[in-house]
């Protein structure tokens, strides 16, 4: 009897989204599933020992690119779930002058702005640029300053800034479940010190292609969830969870 299918994604809620939907079309197929999650680029690394049969997914080229490339001829790029980006983002009620992230700089900003700007764990795209853009736009001269931390660290300083109005910017990404709840508005990066659109590439590990079968590969070929079904699968992913702001009435 063939083994599980091993789906390997990375350990934040919208992965685990996109993940359920990889899963399904396997199990359409009669295919058991193991899923596992991990940071970023041990993720990575096991798809790379062939721990994993399939990742769930590498944001390409700019956010995950630098993982992606030691393994690049062990995989196939299989299909693009959505079209993930990176932001720094504050929320609605900060006044529309406060545009770009060099207008960070500008006395209203420099006024009331809090100047943590709390991220989340290292290895993610948003929390490996941050930092640069922090130096690169001289937003350090003014006391900004990047903090890793987790998914909910990041999530719930940003909750708690809206509860009680607060000025703050968040290094975030499209989708994530926040956009269904809150209006977050997108800074300028001039630069492109964020990086861009990634396409989020479904990868499946050469050797583990015929364990798969062909039909099923096809599916998955196909699949297709985007940005605005992410966000409301992400949702009903931290519903189940004990996130932060569930319960919060935006």
């Amino acid at each position: 009897m063939p083994r599980p299918v091993r789906v390997g994604h990375i350990g934040l809620s919208f992965h685990d989204a996109a993940a359920e939907q990889v899963e399904l079309v396997l199990r359409s197929h009669g295919h058991d599933v193991e899923r596992t999650s991990a940071p970023h680029s041990l993720m990575f690394e096991a798809l790379g020992r062939s721990e994993v049969d399939v990742l769930v997914a590498a944001w390409l080229p700019w956010s995950h690119g630098q993982y992606f490339a030691p393994l690049a001829d062990k995989v196939r790029m299989l299909s693009v779930l959505y079209e993930p980006y990176p932001i720094w983002g504050v929320p609605d009620y900060v006044p529309a002058e406060i545009a770009s992230i060099p207008d960070l700089l500008s006395p209203l900003a420099l006024d009331r702005m809090d100047r943590r700007i709390q991220g989340m764990a290292p290895g993610a795209g948003i929390s490996e640029m941050s930092p640069r853009a922090v130096r690169e736009y001289g937003l350090d001269g003014a006391g900004y300053h990047f903090e890793n931390g987790t998914e909910d660290d990041c999530i719930g300083r940003f909750v708690d800034a809206v509860g009680d109005q607060q000025w703050v910017v968040m290094p975030f990404w499209h989708p994530q479940a926040l956009h269904a709840r809150f209006r977050i508005r997108r800074l300028q990066d001039p630069k492109v010190i964020l990086g861009a659109t990634d396409n989020a590439t479904l990868l499946v590990l050469r050797d583990s292609e015929q364990l798969i079968g062909e039909a099923a590969l096809a599916d998955l070929a196909q699949l297709y969830i985007g940005n605005e079904m992410l966000v409301r699968l992400d949702e009903a992913v931290r519903k189940r969870s004990s996130s932060p702001y569930t319960d919060f009435s935006a």
